[in-house]
């Protein structure tokens, strides 16, 4: 793709790698952990999903006729199943990757972009980056998964409002889990590296194997800074 090609005015997207997977298994944390180390720029999907985009997904709901506020939380979270949620969530990763694209393309990098989150998924990321080994898919075992929703704050129950937060809940970590075997799946289809992630590796040990990975692709390590007075 050319620099100065209007899908990819700055060759941003060219150059970019990205992380993709399921929720919990500390993309975010490999990523920012390979921006300091190698001096890239480092875009968190589902930051940028939750509150940087939220003017468009509002102004697409009342485009379609639907209530600008979204779903109700009760029909979202407690009088649905995992697998209606995950059926959505995936028919909207689409559009919503989209919007992901334009936030990469109006950035200028003199090194790469590592792109991370959930919503960049493989069947989406590898048409744009042109070579399924600019991408790895990090998915939790059951097992993290279950630590992690018991140790981050992120990860508490919903409840607030809700009628049943058990269900909620349970309806939540059983949509996550679909939605995350399906890009496991997709990886494997496209041939794009799935890295499960079970806790037996640090954050920096994971940060190396995702470094072996992206090896072609990676500047040298930037160096050191000065002590902290």
């Amino acid at each position: 793709m050319a620099g100065d090609d209007a899908r990819d005015p700055s060759g941003t997207l060219a150059r970019a790698l990205w992380i993709g997977g399921g929720q919990w298994a500390g993309k975010s944390t490999v990523a920012r952990l390979l921006a300091v180390r190698y001096g890239l720029t480092a875009y968190r999907y589902d930051y940028h999903d939750a509150r940087g985009h939220d003017d468009r997904r509002v102004a697409r709901r009342v485009r379609r006729g639907e209530p600008p506020a979204g779903p109700d939380p009760e029909a979202a979270w407690v009088d649905t199943t995992p697998q209606a949620m995950a059926a959505e969530t995936l028919a909207g990763f689409p559009v919503r990757f989209g919007w992901a694209l334009d936030d990469l393309r109006a950035l200028v990098c003199g090194r790469p972009v590592i792109a991370e989150g959930w919503g960049l998924r493989p069947e989406l990321v590898v048409p744009v980056a042109g070579s399924p080994r600019r991408m790895v898919v990090m998915v939790p075992t059951e097992e993290f998964r279950d630590r992690q929703r018991r140790t981050l704050t992120r990860a508490a129950a919903l409840g607030r409002g809700l009628s049943d937060p058990a269900r909620a809940q349970a309806n939540r970590l059983e949509r996550d889990r679909l939605v995350a075997a399906d890009a496991v799946r997709s990886a494997r289809r496209l041939g794009v590296r799935v890295i499960e992630v079970d806790g037996t590796r640090d954050a920096t040990a994971v940060t190396d194997l995702v470094a072996a990975h992206f090896h072609p692709y990676l500047p040298p390590p930037e160096p050191p800074g000065p002590p902290p007075p």
